[in-house]
């Protein structure tokens, strides 16, 4: 028998409901052993037996509960013990009713949405249409046309004996050949953080229940059916009654019906159309692959201080005991070489990593040389140094230029990497010294194994390419972008490459190339045939490439240097717009020379290589399918992004994922991309990062899938695993 705590979450009501139902005057029901029984509505007593009346009534109120938890007890054993069902002692009535649902043949989805599966419906159809139609029954009436409204829906299009259904609930929820119309889920609650480690979260997303009704259901089916097999009132032979509009069928199983008929078959439609999930690959037993979670971007603020350190203590103790094995930290070089050159304050960063030790979680550190604010996901705004935005207004050609001559603060120009413009110091020698100190500073945290990778940032958004696509300068998915290397130091660098070729006519940039919101068709530079593949266009784009691939190498030189015997990465987005076309022009336009007749991302792997680094690859969970329905135009081929070069070239491949994800076809798609189907070489990711740690991610459904993630990127098996 269920503790009287459990109440709650089976739904049942509590005093109060049922004294106002005693009040209506229309008479309740009380669940007995025998099934319900009706029960007369008590006339008012005289004003001298009220406390005597009141007493009564408690009693009567006692005893309906412990009858329901009975029978909900009696029924939560027979089937742990029967029916095989892995449910927890303390199991919900929800939970039992999705176990059931899905015994069944339905699908029920995390917010409670349920339907039949596709097999199921087709069954249904293909067992109506054999029936055959001249043994005394009408054939079913046609479909109602486009404007009339939609008939209203309840769970089955019969109703059912309430002894039987008491108990034996699983035919109550036996697939029907219509789709069943759910309440949506009430609104998420965030996971309360606990003050001490907390254990996995378990359980199922909780079902909306509707109000029980008092009214009568709309029809009783015969005994003999509930017996029947699935889809049973399809494939009823024709001498059976259809439906007999009785009026004795139990209040407990009716349903209201939608208050607004008009809307009523617009959602029913919306459910109908949910496609039941694909099988899932089990993962149980394959390579263990590290999950971490990104920090928020602001975790340590301008002034040095932790953001909200003791509910990032409670957030980072729910996700240790979810399994998940460190976090990744921005280390922003505008808050700690802030006011003066080679003045660092690292004294919030030592706060929060020794917070993190103390959990007893790994991380991942990226020295951020970049500006946060103006992109996609930026929610807080972190400049580059103060001292380095001064000398970039008295000379704005350190910053990344636009053929329009719009300056680009994100980041500082690859011009300027061996120009000493700054007090002094080129632009690689200011890298190098900021990476030293933080070596210095944080060694204890290295020799400890803390520190498990340092991700070098190598220009926009912290990942090696050009800032070619910036939403502050008007861009939007999925335009083309434009090239940046109009600063006086790249034209500089253009020109001396053009007179070595001997073409000094070549010293520009293509005229042609549209701007940041054309698609390549509509240019002259990236169309089929455009001049990106004539002679001028291969030397533009092979400089523009290369000018790349030499900054890489000059600052993961130093990187090494000062990480000496660390593991150190470098981040790679995945340009996956417009992959299909011929010229890949948004790829051109971010540094990357990957035409459909030349591999780009070789040059990258190389460089890469000769410093041991790992590639860390975005975008992972996009899904192609999803990219052409949301962007036809696009033509976006995420997955043939997935950079198998970094592994022909031997090196450790990490992903992270480009936009926050929360659902299951998601996080099987990362599962995918981590650890490849029949590859030859039992090739796998050595690392996810997951993107970011938030409130939603701690919604009670989200965190499920998050947790379940986890798991099976370490090769757990999972108990839900549809097959």
């Amino acid at each position: 028998m269920l503790g009287e705590e459990e109440d709650e979450e089976m739904g049942v009501k509590d005093e109060e409901d049922d004294e106002d139902d005693g009040e209506e005057g229309d008479g309740y029901y009380m669940v007995g052993a025998a099934g319900p029984v009706a029960m007369e509505a008590t006339a008012p007593a005289p004003a001298g037996s009220g406390r005597r009346r009141a007493r009564e009534e408690k009693e009567r109120t006692k005893l309906r509960e412990r009858q329901r938890r009975a029978i909900t007890g009696r029924i939560l054993a027979g089937l742990r013990q029967h029916g095989n069902y892995n449910l927890r002692v303390r199991a919900d009535i929800n939970e039992v009713i999705a176990a059931l649902a899905r015994e069944a043949g339905w699908v029920v989805l995390p917010d409670g949405t349920t339907f039949p599966s596709s097999s199921a419906s087709q069954v249904c159809l293909a067992r109506s249409s054999s029936v055959p139609a001249s043994r005394g029954r009408a054939p079913p009436p046609p479909p109602p046309p486009p404007s009339s409204p939609s008939p209203k829906k309840t769970f089955s299009s019969h109703s059912r004996d309430p002894e039987q259904m008491l108990t034996s609930p699983s035919l109550f929820l036996q697939p029907a050949c219509r789709p069943v119309m759910v309440t949506a889920a009430p609104p998420c609650t965030p996971l309360a953080f606990p003050t001490s480690p907390a254990p996995p979260l378990r359980g199922v997303a909780p079902v909306a229940a509707r109000p029980i009704s008092h009214r009568p259901a709309p029809g009783a089916l015969r005994a003999s059916s509930l017996l029947s097999p699935p889809c049973a009132a399809a494939s009823r032979p024709a001498d059976v009654p259809e439906d007999d509009d009785d009026d004795d069928a139990s209040p407990l199983l009716a349903v209201p019906v939608p208050m607004d008929p008009a809307t009523d078959g617009l959602v029913a439609k919306k459910v109908a159309e949910v496609a039941p999930r694909p099988p899932e690959r089990d993962f149980a037993g394959t390579p263990y692959v590290p999950v971490y979670v990104m920090l928020p971007l602001n975790v340590v603020s301008a002034t040095g201080e932790v953001v909200d350190a003791d509910e990032l203590v409670g957030q980072l103790r729910v996700l240790k005991a979810a399994g998940v094995d460190g976090v990744m930290v921005d280390c922003w070089w505008g808050i700690v070489e802030a006011n003066r050159p080679q003045e660092y304050n690292w004294t919030g960063y030592k706060r929060l990593f020794q917070m993190i030790r103390e959990l007893k979680l790994k991380l991942q550190v990226v020295m951020s040389f970049h500006e946060c604010g103006g992109n996609v996901g930026d929610d807080v705004n972190i400049p580059l140094p103060n001292w380095v935005t001064e000398i970039g207004r008295s000379n704005p050609d350190i910053y990344f230029t636009d053929r329009a001559g719009r300056r680009n603060t994100e980041c500082l120009s690859w011009g300027i990497d061996k120009e000493r413009v700054l007090q002094g110091r080129t632009a690689v020698e200011v890298y190098f010294d900021y990476m030293r100190s933080f070596r210095v500073e944080f060694d204890e945290y290295f020799e400890d194994g803390i520190i498990s990778e340092i991700e070098v940032g190598l220009g926009a958004c912290g990942e090696l390419r050009y800032p070619s696509y910036p939403a502050k300068h008007g861009w939007k998915y999925p335009g083309i972008g434009e090239f940046q290397c109009y600063d006086r130091y790249l034209q500089k660098n253009l020109r001396k490459a053009a007179e070595a070729r001997g073409h000094t006519i070549w010293a520009r940039g293509p005229d042609n190339a549209g701007h940041y919101n054309s698609e390549p068709n509509q240019t002259g530079f990236f169309c089929d045939g455009g001049d990106y593949d004539s002679y001028y266009g291969r030397f533009f784009l092979n400089w523009y490439s290369q000018t790349l691939v030499d900054h890489a190498d000059r600052v993961l030189m130093l990187a090494r240097l000062a990480f000496e015997g660390q593991n150190i990465a470098v981040k790679v987005s995945g340009i996956h717009w417009w992959y299909k076309t011929a010229s890949h022009a948004a790829e051109l336009t971010a540094g990357f020379y990957n035409p459909c007749n030349r591999d780009g991302y070789a040059p990258i792997a190389a460089v890469l290589k000769k410093y041991d680094a790992a590639l860390n690859f975005t975008c992972v969970e996009l899904r192609t399918m999803d990219q052409h329905e949301a962007y036809p135009e696009a033509f976006a081929d995420p997955e043939g992004l997935v950079l198998n070069d970094a592994w022909d070239a031997g090196l450790q491949v990490a992903s992270e994922n480009a936009l926050p994800c929360y659902d299951r076809e998601g996080f099987n798609k990362i599962l995918e991309n981590a650890k490849p189907r029949n590859d030859p070489d039992g090739r796998h990711l050595f690392g996810f990062t997951y993107l970011r740690l938030s409130s939603v991610l701690f919604e009670r459904p989200n965190f499920f899938e998050f947790e379940r993630f986890v798991k099976r990127m370490h090769g757990e098996a999972v108990l839900d695993l549809l097959v």
